[in-house]
């Protein structure tokens, strides 16, 4: 029997939450303020999942989504509501979140670019993306959310000549590309060895386990054949297309600039550099630049980019840098730091807190492990002067952001 609600609010994770008898009920593809028949699907000791049986009283920001694949493909979650509002539903996730750390929270501006045609990474699973339940591959043909020359691969190579496995490919139109027929996009298969060891297994929504892939570059050699170079900002930018690097080419750009802007002295450090993106750019304005990043074969990319500059790279992780380094390291004038989903260490965020570096930039792929760090950073006497959510992945629930802090005077 279908029951009436409300749904509240969105949940970070992208389902709207309502409430039957006083417990939570996540019902993806909701939007807050809509009445909705719904169905109860499975029920947990706190919470309740449920599916749309009908919506009563659509909300005014739904709309018929771009893409015949929505709802089956298991990317994108927002495309039914419209961008601008969108966006403020990913604001709030990231409010609350730092709200719930105790933190006071400054206006939330965003960082945006195209809504769609933006996305220029992707992982095939056997020709396809793996559907929502994750059972099963969708041939896709065309991705509304892809960049042209993702889309131009994916109708040129029919689904039954693509390979089998994990296929990673970067397609865009800033690659510099070095092969003589001028494609923007490279591609690379795993090797058997390569996804045995890297690809774990997770549980999606409903239980159903899938494979996904690691969430950091995950210690590939780097090869030519494999090899990414990306013009960007006016200077160029090499990585592995097997490695981590954004996907939103646009929103990249304008991140750097908000990154770098207003800050220059002597040394810089750039924790969680990666292939050095953030260290090129500060090297304008730094004269010396040290990055950590504890995958090495990132560093290779990252010397290259770094070629011809003042700088000193260390292949570990934060928390072993702050153990065996960070005595000895020059005095900072501003930091970046860039870590993984989980956050930061906690060595590194306590040294961190410790530092008196008098500008620190914190990036993040998680509001809430960013907002457990950042309240740390506060309690130890920096100021938030600055929330900024990057809005990497439109149409999806995906939020990343970018905090400013400045050291408050004694």
């Amino acid at each position: 029997m279908p029951i009436s609600v409300t749904a509240e609010k969105l949940a970070f994770g992208g389902a709207s939450i309502a409430r039957v008898n006083g417990k939570a009920v996540f019902i993806p593809y909701a939007i807050p303020g809509e009445m909705l028949d719904i169905e109860i699907i499975s029920s947990k000791r706190d919470y309740d999942e449920a599916e749309i049986v009908s919506i009563i009283a659509p909300s005014s920001h739904r709309r018929i989504p771009l893409c015949p694949y929505y709802g089956i493909c298991g990317g994108c979650n927002m495309m039914h509501i419209d961008d601008a509002y969108q966006r403020e539903l990913r604001k709030s996730v990231l409010a609350d979140c730092f709200l719930r750390a105790g933190i006071d929270v400054p206006e939330i501006d965003v960082v945006a670019g195209k809504s769609t045609g933006y996305r220029a990474r992707f992982l095939l699973h056997d020709g396809g993306l793996v559907v929502r339940n994750g059972e099963s591959i969708v041939p896709v043909t065309r991705c509304t959310v892809a960049t042209d020359a993702v889309n131009a691969w994916l109708s040129e190579t029919a689904f039954e000549k693509r390979p089998r496995g994990l296929l990673r490919i970067f397609g865009d139109e800033r690659v510099v590309s070095a092969n003589s027929n001028g494609k923007k996009i490279v591609s690379v298969q795993c090797a058997k060895s390569e996804e045995s060891e890297t690809v774990k297994t997770v549980q999606s929504a409903r239980g159903k386990k899938i494979k996904t892939p690691p969430k950091r570059f995950s210690g590939t050699l780097a090869s030519p054949d494999t090899a990414v170079k990306i013009a960007l900002g006016r200077k160029e930018i090499g990585f592995d297309v097997r490695g981590f690097f954004q996907s939103n080419i646009d929103v990249l750009e304008r991140a750097i600039e908000k990154v770098c802007d207003g800050l220059s002295g002597k040394n810089a450090l750039d924790l969680y550099a990666g292939c050095g993106t953030f260290s090129v750019f500060l090297s304008d304005s730094f004269e010396h630049v040290t990055l950590v990043e504890h995958n090495r074969d990132a560093l290779v990319f990252a010397e290259q980019n770094m070629a011809g500059k003042r700088h000193a790279s260390f292949g570990v992780s934060g928390k072993t840098w702050v153990r065996n380094f960070a005595k000895t390291a020059p005095l900072f004038d501003a930091a970046v730091a860039d870590p993984p989903r989980s956050g930061m260490e906690k060595e590194t965020c306590d040294w961190l807190c410790k530092s008196g570096i008098p500008h620190i930039r914190s990036l993040s792929y998680d509001p809430a492990t960013h907002a457990r760090d950042a309240a740390k950073l506060v309690r130890s006497g920096y100021h938030l002067t600055s929330l900024s959510l990057l809005d990497f992945y439109p149409n999806t629930c995906h939020i990343e952001s970018l905090a400013i802090f400045e050291k408050r005077a004694e």
